[in-house]
This record gives C-alpha cells, structure tokens and sequence, in this order.
C-alpha cells in the first residue's frame, strides 16, 4: 500500500510539474511561458552574478551570456511562432552588440 500511494503522489507531482512547464499565455499565439532551462539558467547566474564580486562575479556574467546566447538561438531557430523567433533573433544581435563593444574597450 506504502508503495502505491508512493507512486500516485510522484505522478501527480510530475503532472503538476509538467502542466507548470507547459503553462503559456496566450493559448493560442504564446507569447509568455515558463522559462526553459537556458532562460531560467541565465536569469539565476544573472540574479547570483549581482550579489558577488571578482572572479565569482565574472564567472557568472560569463554564465549568464553563454545560456542567454543558447536560449536565443534555440527560440530563433525553434520558436513556436514569428513573435518568438523575432525575440530570439533580437537577443542574439543584442549579445554580439554588447559582446563587441565590450572586447573594443
């Protein structure tokens, strides 16, 4: 009995998680939804990188454009629509614009 009620609470658990995952806004035409893992890696790193400093610091920005580079390019390539892909496609120019002006300086 112990392992069966087990079973059915991680199943419900992980269909909770998957409906979580899956959630986006507005049904038909998403414009918002839950960050993949790229996104939410790069929006940690991003939030961690701002309470350090030095190496830690640079390491984390480091972090931060390399998951938001693949974020980008996945949406541009995959997004599920023309407003998504037109996101990706954004962010990407902006990291080589930053990413340059950073090296000329």
């Amino acid at each position: 009995m112990g392992i069966e009620l087990t079973t059915a609470v991680n199943g419900r658990r992980r269909s909770g998680l998957r409906r979580i995952a899956a959630w986006s806004w507005p049904s038909g035409f998403p414009i918002v939804q839950f960050p993949n893992p790229p996104l939410a890696l790069a929006l940690l790193a991003s939030a961690t990188a701002g309470l350090t400093g030095g190496e830690a610091h640079r390491a984390l920005r480091a972090v931060f454009y390399l998951a938001l580079g693949v974020w980008a390019y996945e949406e541009a390539r995959r997004g599920e629509n023309w407003f998504r892909r037109s996101l990706g496609t954004g962010v990407s120019i902006y990291l080589v614009v930053t990413l340059a002006s950073a090296l000329h300086t």
